[in-house]
């Protein structure tokens, strides 16, 4: 008897991390198109001297520094191959760079103990600044058109105030984000 209820309690709680688990998985995927689709239309049209605001960019150091490298790092993947497939641009840059902009952000959050409301701000800025010059360096590599060195920096480091801007609109939506997509401990006695 003692058997058979401690393995339907197996079976409830595994039911519950699996549900927990698709939930986040659902969570993460529409944040990700909705930023898709907010950067391929709206934020589109908003252009000056060449850079817009990168919604992926955004939400994956957000999400990085909320939960950690390996969740920083498939964001990054994931939202990096979704933007190079809808952009038409050459396939797995963008996932590149946002991998390692999602692992790099998510692994500095370890040394980061301020709790700083403006911290979110200026890590956002630095990491999509660094993303745009790494992703700028890599289709250089490639044999990519880049625009020269110049083009490159400016459109990186106006990205990277762009995104800093939008950070105090946007972080607070991932955040809730991430917290509703947690499973939640619990604590019997």
């Amino acid at each position: 008897m003692a058997r058979a209820q401690s393995r339907d309690s197996l079976g409830a709680r595994e039911r519950s991390l699996d549900s927990a688990g698709v939930r986040r998985v659902v969570v993460w995927v529409a944040v990700l198109l909705t930023c898709l689709l907010l950067q391929s239309t709206v934020f589109a049209q908003i252009q000056l001297g060449g850079a817009k605001p990168d919604l992926i960019y955004k939400v994956t150091i957000n999400l990085a520094y909320l939960e950690g490298p390996s969740s920083g790092a498939l964001a990054g993947f994931a939202g990096g191959m979704a933007e190079d497939f809808l952009l038409n641009q050459p396939k797995g840059i963008t996932a590149l760079t946002l991998t390692l902009v999602g692992y790099g952000v998510g692994l500095l959050r370890q040394y980061i103990v301020s709790p700083s409301p403006l911290l979110p701000v200026f890590l956002v800025g630095g990491a999509t600044t660094v993303g745009y010059l790494f992703f700028g360096l890599i289709r250089f590599l490639l044999g990519e058109p880049v625009g020269g060195p110049g083009y490159v920096v400016r459109v990186a480091l106006l990205t990277g105030l762009y995104n800093a801007i939008l950070t105090p609109l946007v972080f607070p939506i991932v955040r809730r984000a991430a917290e509703s997509s947690r499973t939640r401990k619990v604590f019997r006695w």
